[in-house]
């Protein structure tokens, strides 16, 4: 939301694409919002020489003409933060789309502007502070609920200190004024702050706990932390968005700010579709309860392309000052990029690699640096976290591109989506062999006390079977497997059950398309001991295809169709089965 239009001080020199030139534009500053021609469309400035303006506007400039009017606000580009946020619907500019909808229809006309959060709608507003107490930035002086599942803490903004003079409570909109500080400063439930600022934060801290996806080949293999960041690759076709919106459904943050940056209008219009129908694992109650979404889709002007991601992790930043796990799932930062191409090259910039501006790396990781654990800013004892998880869509799927490389410098995990995994259907696409995770030691402690002081060992020979199986299957492309001894051939094997039975998981599916940590270890221990007891049957002389036809061999690849509920009394079973199946192999059963 920006200030109310000024004075005109400025004309339009020349219209290139989204990148309006403007000159007489004396006082106006860097990345101020103005709105241009008569229309009233809303732009920033982006460079200044001398008295010219170079502005990237955020809708379409056709029918702009020369010699129209130029206005400044005085403000940059403003994020609207306050009660109303969850479960809204933004653009890439913060304009609430279902309330432009109704006032202009399914189409948005030039110029159209909303107030990001109801004006009208009154919030109960109960107060925690008192008259003559002394606030400072960060503080709670009250809460609202927001939600049946969420209760919306105000504070004291950034810049602002001082003491209680009035404290009201009551129902009140966003706009009313519900303290006085004895400076004569009034506080609203409403607050603003500039999109590309991050917000200040007391002290920054360790990231020690991680952030649980439900995904298995994530948790167990490439775990990133709560306040990290991960950069997810992949070509057309190889289940980025599918990945992040189960993320974003089913992963431990309290809240979720998903964003929708270039995609394909169709993909944003099925998110819209399901995301309010779907009912939240963690409360009980709709996940759009905690969910905050912006929608910028691929045919929508390049410039709001940018101004989303910023909008997006402002948002974040908010509910994290409040003390809560938030994560932002970017989809993706490759169309953000093409739009830097785009009006870096009508700004007429010197060229970097691919044509990107030279100042591509140094955007990426002022973005990805908005992460983190801190301690929020107050008196009271809060700590909030914000993990950031971009898509990248490398053309051809080619992570040598810019883009790629830039995010995997910035960015503490690389989950590589593989184009080949995705054309045999095994989803999530993650390719083992190339991803990492930075995390790894940072996390150890947690998953040892919190999951089994085993997990790691079991984290370690799974990586070592897959490993294993890699190496083989150069040897298997020249002789064919049955040429292998039976220790290799037991490799192959049981690295085939651990993909297909483990590290797949199908997102259409209930009982599978999340999977705790802890069904995780257990799943993981029953593969990994009915292997073991496999390579001891093999030393002792017995057959491996005998061994293989074992009927709990079957039971133990359905473990991961088993509720959570029943996973512990199934293990249990499962556990006393493969003694009894192993200790039923006779003497006839074995090699002479």
């Amino acid at each position: 939301m920006t200030a109310s239009r000024n004075s005109i001080n400025g004309v339009i020199k020349k219209v290139s694409g989204p990148t309006v030139i403007a000159r007489s534009m004396s006082g106006s500053r860097m990345y101020e919002i103005v709105e241009v021609g008569l229309a009233g469309l809303m732009g920033e400035i982006i460079r200044l020489d001398g008295d010219t303006a170079f502005i990237q506007t955020y809708e379409d400039t056709s029918g702009i003409s020369v010699g129209e009017p130029v206005a400044g606000t005085g403000q940059p580009l403003l994020v609207t933060l306050g009660p109303g946020l969850l479960g809204n619907v933004f653009d890439g500019i913060q304009r609430p789309l279902e309330t432009l909808r109704q006032s202009a229809g399914d189409f948005i006309a030039r110029g159209l502007t909303a107030a990001p959060l109801d004006t009208e709608k009154h919030w109960l507003f109960k107060p925690d502070v008192k008259v003559g107490q002394k606030v400072e930035p960060g503080d709670v002086i009250g809460r609202v609920a927001e939600t049946s599942t969420f209760t919306h803490t105000i504070m004291v903004p950034p810049t602002i200190e001082g003491t209680v003079a009035e404290i009201n409570e009551g129902e009140f909109t966003v706009l009313d004024t519900i303290c006085i500080l004895d400076d004569g400063q009034s506080l609203r439930m409403a607050q603003q702050w500039p999109a590309k600022i991050p917000r200040p934060a007391k002290n920054k801290l360790d990231c020690t706990e991680p952030f649980i996806t439900g995904q298995r080949v994530l948790d167990c293999l490439f775990p990133i932390a709560l306040g990290g960041t991960a950069c997810l690759p992949g070509g057309f076709g190889t289940g980025k968005t599918v990945l992040e919106q189960s993320l974003a459904k089913f992963s431990t943050a309290d809240i979720i700010v998903y964003v929708g940056c270039g995609e394909r209008g169709n993909e944003m219009a099925d998110v819209l579709s399901e995301f309010p129908l779907l009912n939240d694992p963690r409360t009980g109650g709709k996940l759009m309860d905690r969910t905050v979404l912006i929608v910028n889709t691929s045919n929508m002007p390049v410039a709001a392309r940018e101004a989303s991601s910023y909008v997006g992790v402002t948002i974040a930043e908010y509910f994290r000052d409040m003390g809560h796990s938030v994560a932002v799932m970017v989809d993706s930062t490759s169309r953000w990029a093409e739009a830097l191409r785009e009006i870096s090259s009508r700004l007429e910039e010197m060229p970097g690699e691919e044509g990107y501006p030279t100042y591509l790396a140094s955007r990426l990781a002022s973005f990805y640096e908005r992460a983190g654990k801190i301690e929020c800013l107050g008196k009271d004892d809060r700590t909030g976290s914000l993990t950031i998880v971009g898509a990248v869509s490398p053309p051809g799927g080619d992570f040598s591109e810019p883009v790629t490389q830039s995010t995997i410098r910035v960015t503490g995990a690389l989950w590589a989506l593989d184009a080949s995994l995705a054309r045999r259907r095994h989803y999530p696409a993650l390719n083992w062999h190339r991803s990492y995770t930075l995390y790894f030691e940072t996390l150890r402690s947690w998953f040892s006390k919190n999951v089994n002081q085993a997990w790691f060992e079991l984290r370690k020979t799974l990586l070592e079977i897959l490993q294993k199986d890699a190496e083989l299957q150069e040897m298997v492309q020249l002789v064919g497997p049955d040429a292998l001894p039976p220790q290799d051939r037991l490799v192959l094997e049981t690295s085939r059950m651990l993909r297909d039975c483990f590290l797949q998981q199908n997102a259409l599916l209930e009982y599978d398309a999340s999977c705790s940590v802890q069904k995780q270890y257990k799943m993981l221990d029953i593969l990994l001991a009915f292997y073991s007891k496999c390579a001891d049957a093999l030393s002792k002389g017995c057959d491996l295809d005998k061994i293989l036809a074992l009927a709990v061999r079957e039971d133990v690849s359905r473990l991961r169709e088993v509720p959570e509920n029943q996973c512990d009394e199934q293990c249990k079973a499962l556990k006393e089965k493969l003694t009894t199946s192993f200790e039923g192999l006779s003497p006839s059963e074995t090699i002479s």
